[in-house]
């Protein structure tokens, strides 16, 4: 897989799991941020297999997600 076609699918599986947060009450949540929630634990472990990414994206909770962004807003960083 090419890195355009794998950027590609990265972002349409961030933007749906962003859909979901929004169905369920969360309405500012944006693919972004989730892929920026997600590729917090990379950046420790260096870039993992695919399916690795597929999955953690995936399965991401809303408590993890609002965890994350609670924290980024108390070291204030920007999205």
């Amino acid at each position: 897989m090419e890195d355009e076609e794998l950027n590609r699918v990265i972002e349409e599986l961030c933007e749906s799991k962003a859909e979901e947060f929004r169905l369920i009450g969360y309405e500012q949540v944006t693919g972004k941020e989730v892929w920026e929630c997600v590729n917090e634990k990379y950046i420790k472990k260096g870039q993992p297999e695919l399916h690795e990414i597929v999955n953690d994206i995936l399965s991401l909770k809303v408590t993890r997600f609002m965890n994350f962004m609670t924290l980024s807003a108390y070291k204030g960083t920007q999205f």
